[in-house]
């Protein structure tokens, strides 16, 4: 549910006064910071929140962003974050989570639901950091989230074994560097629309995920889009969305 229509739900059920919902309406859409305006209203326009790039933030304003963030909107999500960034921000906002893996930083309810499904699932176990930085995207905008990992096509066996939950997913991340197969192969199987996501592993010639890159977006597949290198957040968002509009239509 959106900001807005949680708003006029609470007016509607006298939860809230016609005063205080005309003073949410009014408050800035952003906070002018000097060094950054930060999109307060970008929920209630796309259904998603403003995300923080963490990687090369001076350190300072990255602080004061996640703390403004936290205290307007009850949560934050950063992409990108180092360690260091991580124990920074922890000694103003004792409740923020870290994955290393990943590499995100976040502070959200502990008790968060999560509906439909999406499985992200990638080639091999190098592939992991983009993939988890895609299924914790998704899981942060409320998305339900399976992962198979370490399946590529070298070993085709391992992924024919989880077909039957792709098959149900609400949309497939394929992640994957190298030749970048595993996208096109996925795409044969199911009817759901697939995210390929081209990662920056592999030889010399895989040119830093370019190879991967083209395999995807030349994919004979029908159903497959691609997302840019390493860029696992756009797929878990993206995936996100293609959820949302699944679930909303079995209502």
């Amino acid at each position: 549910m959106t900001d807005t229509r949680r708003i006029l739900e609470a007016v509607k059920n006298g939860e809230m006064s016609v005063q205080e919902a005309e003073q949410y309406f009014r408050s800035a859409p952003f906070s002018e910071m000097g060094f950054a305006k930060l999109d307060h209203h970008r929920r209630i326009r796309n259904g998603f929140p403003e995300v923080v790039f963490c990687e090369n933030k001076p350190d300072e304003y990255l602080v004061s962003i996640f703390e403004k963030l936290a205290e307007t909107d009850g949560c934050v999500l950063g992409t990108r974050a180092s360690a260091a960034q991580y124990e920074m921000i922890r000694a103003k906002l004792p409740e923020v989570k870290y994955d290393p893996i990943s590499r995100i930083l976040k502070v959200e309810p502990e008790e968060k639901p999560r509906t439909g499904l999406v499985v992200v699932c990638c080639a091999g176990t190098s592939d992991i950091p983009v993939a988890e930085e895609a299924a914790q995207t998704a899981e942060y905008f409320g998305t339900r989230v399976e992962r198979v990992y370490d399946a590529g096509i070298s070993g085709i066996h391992r992924l024919l074994s989880k077909v039957e939950l792709l098959q149900k997913a609400n949309c497939v991340v394929a992640i994957a560097g190298m030749e970048g197969a595993l996208a096109s192969v996925i795409g044969g199987l199911v009817q759901n629309p697939v995210i390929a996501v081209p990662t920056s592993v592999g030889y010399g010639a895989n040119l830093g995920g370019i190879s991967a890159l083209l395999t995807m977006i030349n994919s004979c597949a029908n159903g497959v889009a691609v997302v840019n290198i390493d860029n696992g957040y756009g797929a878990g968002y993206m995936a996100t969305q293609i959820n949302r509009l699944a679930e909303r239509e079995k209502e």
